[in-house]
């Protein structure tokens, strides 16, 4: 093993460098496991940033942080309206509300439930963290896959603040700031706020572009401390207000899952012949209008032997989305969903430590109450006689209650100088109350743009209804073996067993027949509990310049929860899975003004759905790697950096079916920048160009061939080339 080390350390270190300037990878301390650590001295596979490295590296959203973190990436279920984040193979492809992400989202150690409430900008930052694997025994929400914690900036007594404004493609201007300071002697405060604007990069040739943006995002904060006892105030908002829903039409009416955009769509009576993935013929452009607000307290106070955490949270989201499903000019197919969430969340924790032990323990209580409403609106009219000017459809309102309550804790108990013995577990108990119908509705006034149960709704019949209830006690646990041979070594060896509480389906269309699949076992699906078993190494080169972590690990997987999207619906059933991979992160600074990032991941997961058909998990690529290399160069009184990064995913499909209209066949994604700061750190100015080879590249599809009877293939691509200039002021 040292002389692979010292391999590798002499072909890090012959990289070209010259003696210039700083280093932007320097050591990140995280609180992976609720107190301080150097990364390198976790063990468990993380991967992190402080928010000057974001700065530096240009990562203003979380899908540029997960591009260069090996085995993660951002899934968009349909399209910018929402996001969820895959780590190790392990992902939610569920665009409705009332799923919990496998993958647990953390702002300021609260737990955001919602994906729709996810999409944050990236402003102010202190640092993020990404945990790989199950996390159950420290954090308040239990996920099986892995937890990204999202940290702002607190407020301090020194006045201080910046303001960063980017103009790009597509008349995109964006702004981001923040000001803060003592208001007293024991209190200060924070303000952040973060603005984008642009044009939509969707050409609509029937009128109006697409997928434009329109975000605001504010978040104040108040800290009052003294020596013992911290009390923070944390209110946070966001608004988004777009033209969304656009797919490309893809013609498909060969055999199942095949595409033909050769041959005219008969059904809808169309077809998109010009090939440009980036324009399309929409009759009734979409929109995304969310509201999300946040108001937490978080109280933290050292007694004598522990220190005692209080954090109270209530978070709510009202979102209204509809798409032009069908993609073309005929008025046949809207989609559209409605979420009214409400969280709160208690949490309270004691934690302490002395020579031998650092211990943790806690409870952890969450209320979701969920009102939400999904839906399509259809013409030609199918039902009663239609009231003069009403627009067909059917409208399927749902409600979901859940309470859960859990206790939780974890001991690190030192064997000797250099072995550490991590033992964790949690017991939780999730009741939830669920109730749904699927109805024929009219909608009367079309112009108004409401599709809400309670408003410009009448009902014409109801088709079927159904009501369930869950009351599940489950456990998780954590057993870890942790070895620091040298100071720059840690190996180590654990098992996890995580836990996902179960829930129920809220499907759009009518299931076949009605009458007899409206009941537990179509609709509801049980808790997932999945064992992992993972071995890890991190070692720290060069004095601290070099560090290369590597681990492997299999998944054992019990009533695995597959997210199956049938046509336009999601469906999740219990299946049997298991998994296996491995991933090697470098992160070097090998000279002076020299950063180099390097990722691999290889996974494979094996499904095998209840009717035994044997298949893989959606947003899954086998291989995925990451590369970014940056140089910096004295330039006057400052310095100028260059920077270049690239992805790669491998194949991988968007339902289990893994039909070629369900399939991206891999894409390399490729991004470059360059960057001026003066020697006072006083400002930096930045241009970039991100896609810059203009790759064409699906993020999501969906398969309306035969089973829905459209003809068609939505598919969903990712952004275009876009330039960009900025400038960013610090006092």
């Amino acid at each position: 093993m040292r002389s692979i080390k010292s391999l590798l350390t002499l072909a890090i270190a012959g990289v070209l460098s010259t003696n210039t300037c700083a280093n932007v990878l320097e050591e990140v301390v995280v609180t992976a496991q609720k107190r301080e650590q150097n990364v390198q001295d976790v063990g468990i596979a993380v991967t992190a940033m402080t928010g000057e490295q974001l700065e530096a590296l240009g990562y203003d959203n979380a899908q540029d942080v997960t591009a260069m973190a090996a085995g993660v990436s951002t899934v968009q279920p349909n399209g910018e309206a929402n996001y969820a984040i895959a780590m190790r193979g392990v992902a939610a492809n569920d665009f409705t509300t009332n799923v919990e992400s496998p993958v647990a989202v953390y702002l300021d150690e609260v737990y955001i439930s919602q994906m729709s409430g996810t999409g944050f900008a990236l402003f102010d930052m202190e640092r993020v963290e990404l945990l790989k694997g199950p996390q159950g025994t420290l954090y308040g929400r239990n996920a099986t896959g892995g937890l990204a914690h999202f940290v702002s900036v607190k407020p301090s007594q020194e006045l201080e603040g910046y303001a960063k404004v980017t103009y790009g493609d597509y008349d995109q201007i964006k702004f981001e700031g923040a000001v803060g300071g003592g208001l007293t002697e024991n209190l200060s405060a924070r303000l952040s706020v973060s603005t984008h604007d642009n044009d939509g990069y969707i050409e609509n040739r029937l009128g109006g572009d697409l997928n434009n943006a329109e975000d605001r995002s504010y978040r104040l904060q108040l800290l009052w401390e003294n020596e013992a006892t911290e009390v923070l105030l944390s209110l946070r908002a966001s608004d988004q207000d777009i033209d969304t829903g656009f797919f490309e039409h893809v013609t498909s009416l060969g055999a199942p899952g095949e595409l033909t955009p050769e041959l005219f769509n008969s059904v809808l009576g169309y077809q998109d012949t010009d090939g440009d993935v980036f324009a399309g013929d929409y009759d009734d452009p979409g929109y995304n209008d969310l509201e999300t607000r946040g108001y937490s307290l978080t109280v933290k106070h050292d007694f004598e032997n522990f220190r005692f955490t209080s954090i109270t949270d209530l978070s709510t989201v009202e979102r209204k989305y509809i798409e032009d499903s069908d993609a073309s000019p005929a008025p046949v197919f809207q989609f559209f969903l409605n979420t009214d969430a409400e969280q709160f969340s208690q949490e309270l924790r004691l934690d302490g430590e002395n020579e031998t032990i650092k211990w943790v323990a806690g409870v952890y209580y969450m209320d979701l109450d969920i009102d939400d409403s999904n839906g399509a609106i259809t013409d030609p009219f199918v039902g009663p006689a239609p009231t003069a000017g009403a627009e067909a459809g059917l409208i399927n309102p749902y409600t979901s209650d859940l309470q859960s309550m859990s206790a939780f804790g974890q001991v690190e108990y030192a064997l000797s100088d250099n072995m550490n013995l991590v033992f964790g577990a949690r017991v939780i108990n999730d009741e939830k109350d669920f109730d749904y119908s699927i109805n024929i509705v009219e909608f009367l006034d079309p112009e108004a743009r409401n599709f809400d149960a309670d408003g410009n709704v009448n009902q014409l019949l109801q088709l079927a209804a159904y009501s369930g209830s869950q009351d599940d006690t489950e456990w998780s646990t954590r057993l870890s073996l942790d070895w620091f041979p040298n100071e720059d070594t840690l190996y180590y060896v654990s098992w996890n067993r995580g836990v996902k509480g179960g829930g129920f389906n809220a499907p759009i269309f009518p299931l076949n027949p009605p009458a007899t699949d409206y009941n537990d076992a179509t609709m509801a699906y049980g808790p997932e509990q999945l064992d992992a078993f993972e071995i890890g190494a991190k070692w720290t080169f060069m004095g601290g310049l070099t560090r290369v972590n590597a681990a492997a690990y299999y998944y054992d997987y019990e009533d695995y929860q597959a997210f199956n999207i049938i046509g336009i619906d999601t469906l999740t059933v219990n299946a049997e899975a298991e998994s296996t991979g491995f991933e090697v992160e470098v992160q070097s600074s090998p000279g002076e003004g020299w950063d180099i990032i390097l990722g691999i991941a290889y996974n494979d997961i094996d499904i095998e759905l209840p009717d035994g058909v044997d298949t893989t998990s959606v947003q899954s690529p086998e291989w995925a790697t990451n590369i970014m290399v940056r140089k910096a160069w004295n330039v006057g009184s400052g310095y100028l950096a260059i920077q270049a990064d690239s992805i790669y995913r491998s194949e991988h499909f968007f339902s289990l079916t893994g039909l070629d209209a369900v399939t991206e066949n891999g894409y390399t994604l490729s991004n470059v920048a360059l960057t001026y700061r003066p020697e006072s750190d006083k400002w930096e100015a930045s241009a970039f160009i991100n896609n810059v080879t203009d790759e064409e590249y699906l993020v999501q599809t969906f398969d309306l061939s035969t089973e829905a009877a459209f003809g068609m293939t939505e598919q969903y691509y990712g952004k275009p080339k876009w330039w960009g200039l900025s400038f960013r002021y610090n006092f």
